[in-house]
């Protein structure tokens, strides 16, 4: 076995390198874990190019937020079993301590923001440390690469859950990107008497019938069919889609938000919100809760992420894989690092 490994750097904005070093080692309670696959999406993008909330990252950094991997050492006070155990982990370094963690909330820890890949090493390495209890060990048989994509499923697990839909009901989810299109997934398994996904990329749309969407719509369609789904799922971001999602929810009917929105998007109107009564929930990443719920989901076959992966590069091809994010090209999926 490799006594070296190798991890890439964000110095500062624009700026990266590829090194090579002795292999890290966990500490007490920590794993060692031989990356597999990690994604790549617009947050990473956004540290790249120096556009995060600097109060959302820690320059040097080795991003990496979704990953997937092999335990290969385990340290001091961690089960010898956990070894050779294919795996995700939970990305937030929650307390567990605080208010919010103990409340189940881990993803809201009051004691400050702090995530592998932003404000610790991340998984564009061979090899990654993290504490073993934030591990979500996989079947023997994962496919390794789709799980890669468990992190963002996780986020949508956490607004499925806040959604709380039940069989029999009319679903919309706003945006076909790699969120939206796991969303349909997780919903398609609560069998909704209606699925629509609304997005105006029509080649991406498409996708969703294949992964249980009844119907797709543009947003100029959509107008047809404003106030009549039970629950509205939205995970696009998009300056006006949070607005638009209330409008397509019915009177006394649900919506969450899982879009990161930038200053200046539209607000929801607090008339429209009043007098339909609706229930408005957010999220922000993912708690404990919702990771084990899209495990669950991916080891029982209702959730395929693989579909949605497009690109595949090694760690030297980063430059080129991280254009891709963001850059437009509606035949752009997920794109992974394969170390």
């Amino acid at each position: 076995m490799s006594t070296r490994s190798r991890s890439l750097t964000i110095e500062r904005p624009g700026s990266h390198t590829l090194t090579e070093g002795p292999l890290p080692e966990p500490g007490p309670g920590e794993v060692r874990v031989r990356v597999a696959a990690a994604g790549i999406c617009m947050s990473d993008r956004e540290v790249y190019d120096g556009h995060r909330d600097p109060a959302y990252v820690r320059y040097p950094v080795v991003p990496g937020h979704e990953w997937s991997g092999t335990v290969d050492v385990v340290g001091e006070g961690v089960d010898p079993a956990l070894t050779g155990r294919r795996t995700v982990a939970e990305g937030f370094r929650a307390c567990g301590r605080c208010e919010r963690c103990r409340y189940g909330e881990t993803s809201l820890c009051t004691a400050g923001y702090d995530e592998t890949g932003f404000t610790r090493p991340g998984a564009f390495a061979d090899h990654l440390v993290v504490p073993a209890r934030l591990l979500h060990p996989l079947a023997d048989d994962a496919d390794l690469r789709a799980a890669a994509l468990l992190e963002p499923a996780a986020v949508i697990a956490a607004a499925v859950r806040a959604g709380a839909p039940e069989p029999g009901e009319r679903i919309a989810v706003v945006g076909a990107g790699t969120l939206g299109l796991l969303a349909v997934q997780l919903l398609a398994a609560v069998s909704p008497a209606e699925l629509t996904v609304i997005d105006p990329r029509t080649e991406r749309a498409s996708l969703a019938l294949d992964f249980g969407a009844g119907e797709t719509r543009t947003p100029k369609e959509a107008d047809e069919v404003r106030g009549r789904y039970d629950l509205v799922v939205e995970t696009a971001g998009a300056p006006s889609t949070a607005a638009d999602a209330c409008l397509l929810a019915r009177r006394g009917g649900r919506v969450v938000l899982t879009g990161m929105f930038t200053p200046g998007a539209v607000g929801i109107d607090p008339v429209h919100l009043s007098l339909s009564q609706l229930t408005v929930r957010s999220v922000f990443g993912a708690p404990s809760a919702a990771w084990s719920y899209a495990v669950r989901a991916f080891t029982a076959g209702l959730l395929d992420p693989a579909p949605l992966i497009t690109h595949e590069f090694p760690l030297e091809g980063f430059a080129e894989a991280v254009a891709l994010v963001g850059a437009g090209d509606p035949g752009t999926g997920k794109v992974l690092l394969r170390p």
